[in-house]
Formats: structure tokens, sequence, C-alpha cells
């Protein structure tokens, strides 16, 4: 049997072995200065301590360098070179048209580098074009990631359709979903379309259209539609505005960092990049007014005091920053130590809280009657991260890269808050756990087991891209907690948890702070704007690779956790489930497009009656993209149970195993998995076919 993955990982020499609080505080007194968890907590020590414990036993040389502003502003300037970036384009590949933009830059201890470009064809920004170079400090190339395969050539650049047909098709889409106030925000321009919609993944010529105004609950609109600009046919569309919905507690008596000028006071804190909190007093625009005082004590615990929300999300974004920085190297959202700036009382009402990248800032609502800000710290923690995501993977917020990009927010919302270590608000796996927005005491949303919200997916499943985006995210959710916490019943921090898996097989959490970890350098290093769920486990494991080795418990961790919600096979082919297991190891090349099918069978005996209905099949195919592929399971009878559609998925290889009913097929006999390629220019094999009997 051939190697179950065509991604390579290196282990370097250098190894070693949304929404509110409901509880008052009693008083809040601030003062000005670095802001601390609470009381005799020294956030350095739990910095040091998170940092131990993520980093036993990794590769000092794979962790994320710690780059000052000044650093990375260095590194930018060198890839952005003319000549730097000409020989980048020159050793991808990349044709006479296409121009390298550098987006972003980040590099590892021992050197290596991770920069990322945006692309631009006969002048026009190609979207989902974006892809990561990998290499050595000696400038060797070690790797390339990219969003898309497809190559630019050839694509046509004169549009047959009007930019009015496309901003009124964009007008028609947003004033449909419930807008307000709805206009563009500017007029169409043209680019080259690699993403969701185009044919076969290639390049189309097309409109991004940007469309303003208000959401259908006061959140502001930048809703994203791309159309052909050949046909007018809508490509994709998508809301660019991130909503987050946390929990607003409050946090206790806390110090902030502040600025003083005379005898006044601001909500400026110079310690962090400047960020600075505004009062927009119910407006839905603008930045309002700098909270200033003439002492620096802000709020009384109450909502009735309008400073009380703004002291909220200014130790919201202090410890986020400092989580950032202390723990993961990063200095700011965008890496250059500018801090964004929050804005509070937001409308009138007003349910949420969002991040929006044109302000560089954060949003809250005051909540259902203005008696709940939006304002805790885990929905701090969520905003910010949106800024982060938007400055290095760039996940599309729509489809599961879209789940992706909210599930991130939760994560390292869950990481800030055990970061914080904050007694009023201690450390959890729940979301929205103290506001009670569903009048019943519950959270809104639950990592370890998503789907008890009501909403919410515990595990990935075709047609996952199509949900609500806060739904989507459940799977990676879910696999964050797996992979921290392990399966089953277990107390963490005062809370129950009882996480189930998908297949029914425990796992073993390698801890919190190794698991949050191992997703920033996938975030940062791997993901790219169209990774969906199959690329997310593709990007974690390369990068539980670099720090911990390709046989290391955590790089099993990895693969296991993802098996846990459905995404690609067990370490070393674990069973999917208990029973009787039938496998065929032998390799059926599958011809490429348009190739015949082919199939790679089992003869089951020994089982009498009929199979049951929650047949478990094991499928590990290698193909450079699985977009191509259509696969089923054909049953004794000659019945088809189809498993993997062809669609527009530009990742590498699938790697699930499937539950099926087949409780009409009699369990012996001969069973097949059949798989056809149905696009171009990709080829791969079937490298395993499994079924067990529960």
């Amino acid at each position: 049997m051939r190697s179950t993955s065509s991604t390579s990982h290196r282990r370097r020499a250098t190894a070693a072995a949304a929404v509110g609080a409901v509880t008052a505080l009693l008083a809040v007194a601030f003062q000005s200065g670095p802001a601390s968890a609470g009381a005799g907590t020294d956030t350095a020590q739990a910095a040091s301590a998170i940092t131990a414990s993520a980093t036993r036993g990794a590769d000092p040389g794979a962790l994320p360098a710690k780059l000052s502003p000044a650093k990375r502003a260095e590194l930018l300037r060198a890839a952005n070179t003319t000549k730097a970036k000409a020989d980048t384009a020159k050793k991808l590949g990349l044709g006479a048209q296409e121009k390298l933009v550098v987006r972003d830059v980040l590099q590892d201890q021992d050197g290596t580098t991770h920069t990322r470009y945006e692309r631009t064809y006969a002048g026009l920004p190609v979207l989902g074009g974006d892809l990561i170079v990998e290499k050595a400090r000696s400038g060797a190339a070690q790797g390339v990631t990219k969003a898309s395969k497809a190559q630019l050539k050839g694509v046509e650049t004169t549009a047959d359709v009007k930019p009015a047909a496309a901003e009124s098709q964009a007008l028609t889409l947003a004033e449909a979903d419930g807008s307000k106030k709805t206009e563009a925000d500017r007029a169409p321009r043209k680019v080259v379309w690699l993403g969701q919609g185009a044919a076969k993944g290639q390049p189309t010529l097309a409109y991004e259209t940007v469309v303003g105004g208000l959401q259908h609950d006061g959140t502001p609109n930048e809703l994203h539609v791309i159309t052909d600009a050949a046909t007018g046919k809508k490509l994709h569309e998508w809301q660019a505005i991130e909503n987050g919905t946390g929990n607003t507690q409050y946090s206790g008596t806390v110090t902030l960092g502040t600025a003083q000028s005379g005898s006044s006071y601001t909500l400026t804190d110079t310690t962090r990049g400047n960020h600075r909190t505004y009062n927009l007093n119910r407006a839905t625009s603008g930045t309002g007014t700098l909270f200033s005082g003439p002492d620096d004590v802000w709020g009384n615990g109450s909502a009735s005091n309008t400073e009380t929300a703004a002291a909220d999300a200014h130790y919201g974004a202090a410890m986020t920053w400092d989580y950032y920085k202390n723990v993961q190297g990063r200095s700011g959202i965008r890496g250059d130590g500018v801090g964004a700036y929050s804005r509070v009382h937001y409308g009138n009402n007003y349910v949420n809280a969002f991040w929006d990248d044109s302000c560089f800032c954060m949003t809250y609502g005051d909540g259902s009657g203005n008696t709940k800000p939006l304002t805790s710290l885990d929905v701090a923690a969520h905003e910010m991260t949106h800024g982060v995501t938007s400055n290095t993977a760039g996940l599309n917020y729509s489809g599961e890269s879209g789940g992706l990009n909210e599930a991130t927010s939760d994560i390292f919302a869950a990481a800030v808050e055990f970061y914080a270590n904050n007694t009023s608000d201690p450390g959890d796996y729940l979301v929205g756990e103290k506001i009670n927005i569903n009048g019943n005491g519950t959270p809104l949303r639950y990592m370890d087991k998503p789907s008890k919200d009501g909403a919410s997916k515990d595990a990935w499943y075709s047609g996952l891209g199509g949900i609500d985006v806060h739904y989507s995210s459940g799977p990676a959710n879910h696999f964050f907690y797996l992979l921290s916490e392990g399966s089953g019943a277990k107390v963490v921090n005062g809370t129950s948890y009882d996480s189930p898996t998908s297949d029914g097989l425990p796992v073993t959490g390698i801890g919190r702070e190794k698991a949050a970890l191992i997703w920033y350098k996938a975030l940062t290093t791997k993901f790219t704007s169209t990774t969906n769920y199959a690329g997310a486990r593709t990007g974690a494991l390369a990068a539980t690779g670099e720090l911990y080795g390709t046989t290391s418990t955590e790089y099993k961790a990895v693969q296991d956790a993802f098996a846990a919600i459905n995404v690609g096979a067990r370490s070393g082919g674990g069973d999917p489930g208990t029973g009787k297991v039938f496998t065929n190891d032998a390799n059926v090349n599958i011809p490429d497009s348009p190739g015949a099918a082919v199939s790679s069978s089992l003869t089951v005996s020994g089982i009498s009656g009929k199979a049951p209905s929650t047949l478990k099949v094991g499928v590990d195919i290698v193909h450079t993209w699985s977009g191509d592929l259509q696969v089923d399971l054909i049953g004794p009878s000659g019945k088809a149970y189809r498993l993997h559609s062809s669609t527009y998925d530009p990742t590498p290889n699938i790697q699930t195993t499937y539950t099926v009913n087949a409780s009409t097929e009699n369990a012996s006999g001969v069973w097949k998995l059949q798989a056809k390629d149905l696009g171009p220019a990709d080829t791969g094999y079937i490298n395993q076919f499994k079924l067990t009997f529960p």
C-alpha cells in the first residue's frame, strides 16, 4: 500500500527528542497601566506557562518567531522588491501576465519564511489566487500552498456584460436578504475569479460589486457579489462583515491601559498599539467620541453607566492583544504593532457585535433593551481574531471556509479566556454562557458537542458548506475541543463536558496549549482563502509534523480528532468502529477524465442476514484534486450509494469514513468502492477500501 497522504512534512534537524452578561458588578475601578487578568494574576507568568506547555516536545526551529513590527516590515520590504517578486514568479512558473503582490510575511525561529501573496492578471485582481511560499533560511524553496491550482493563461479580459447589470444584480440580492439603505459602495470592478462558482475552478472574468447600507438586523452591510462578465450569471456572494456572538458578562475589577493629558484621561492604551475605545452613542456609522474623563475610574458595573461597556471592551482588547503577543508572538492584529479600535453603544437594542476590515475595528451593540452590552472578554477575542484571520489566511466568509473562519474566532476566544484566568469568568469551552440569550440559562454554542445548541453540526458532511457559517463552524470547534481535552465525560475548570465522536472511537487530548499552537501555525502558514475542512486537516497535519514530527503523539492525535468529526482516517489506519473489518489495500489507479470508472472490491463472508444501517465505509483515495472525483459504494445487489460528489474542491485526497444505511443489502457478497474522475488534468489512485460491520 502506498502512502495515505500526498503531503510531505519536514522535521528540522534542530528538533529536540453572541452576546452579553446579566451579572452586574458591585464596583469596577480602573487605573492606567497594563491590563491584568485579575487580582494577583501575572499575565507574563501565565504566558510563560502556556508557552512551556505548548512547546513541550516541539521542534524549537518550527516555532513562530516573535517578530517585532520593525523586523516584520524589513521582511516585507525584502519580499516586495521587484527582483524578489520576479524571481519567485519565475520559480512558480507564472505567466508573463501574472504579477505577485506581497500580503504578509511570517518567520519561524530557524529562519524559515512563509510569504503570502495575492496575484494580478493583466492588471486585474485575481480573487482566489492567493498562495503561500515557504523558504528555508538558505533561500531554498520548501513548498508552496495555493488556493487554486488553475493556471492563468489566455484569460479573456474584455467583458460582454455592462457594469451596471452586475451592480443591479448585486443590489437585488442584497434587498432579497432584507438589507436596508442598500446601495453599491463603489462601482463594480473587473476581476479574475477563481473561487466557488467558477466552472471547474478555471479562471473567469467577472465583476465584483460591494453593496453597503445595513443588513436586516442593523449590522453594516458589505455584501460582495461576483458576476460572470460574459454571461451575467451570479458566481458567488459572501458577507464581509463578520458577526460575533459572545458573552458580555463583566470581568470584575481589572487594570486598564489609559492615557493622561493634563488633568484628563482617555481610554487610549499606549502599551498596546494605541488601542482606543469610542462611544457611538446609538449611532450606526462614524467613529464616535473617544471616552475621556477627569479621573481614571471607568464605569460602575451597571449597563446604565455608558463607561461600563467601554471598560469591558477595552479590557477584552487588552487581553486579546496580550495573548497573541505573549503566546503566539504576534504584535497586533496585522503583526505591525498597530492597535485596532473599539466602538461601543452601536445602534438601539442591537443584539450583536462585529469586526469590520474597512475600519479595522470592533463594534458592539447594547443587546436587548440596551441592558446587556456585547462587550465581554470572549466577544472581544472572537472579533479581534476575525481581524487576524483576515490578515493571514483570509478565509472566505462563506461555505466551509466561512465555517472555519467562525470556528477560528471561537477557538481563540476560548484560548484568550483561559489565558486571562479571570476569576469572574473562568475559561471554558462554551460560547455565550453568561447572557442567557435563549432565556433558559443555556449557552449560545458548545464546543464539546456543538449540536446541543439545536443548529450547529458535530461532524462534517457533504452539505455542510450550504448552512450558516455560525453553524458550519461546529465541526472545527468540536475538533479543537477533542484535540485539547479528548472525548468522553470530564470536568474542566468546574464545567462538565461530554464529547462524542462520529466514528464511536475515543480521542485522547494533547492539551489546549498545543492544540492552539497547531491551529495558529496552520492558520498563518498553511490555510488559504479557499481552505475547506479537508484542507484544514491537511494544513493542521503539516503544521503538527513541523512542530512535533509525523510519528509523534500530537500528529496521531490530530488525525484522530479529525476522524472523530468525519474528516479523514484515524492514525495508523485505525478502524472506524468496533466489529468485523474487511480491507483491500491493493492500489487501483484512477484514470484522468474522460477515463472509465474503476473499483476496488471486497468479498464479505461469515456474516449472515442483512447489512447494518450503520455500515462504516473507510475511503482512502490519494488524488491531486478531490473535487474531480465521484465515489460510490456498490452493494452486492448492484445498488450504488453515493459517498462523494464531484464539486469545486481544490484540496487533495479523500480520507474519510462514511456511514451508510445498507440495510436492504445482504451482508455477505462482493462490495465495491467505485471512483470516476470527472475533471481533466489530475490523477490519483484508490489507496485503501475498508468496510466495518458493527
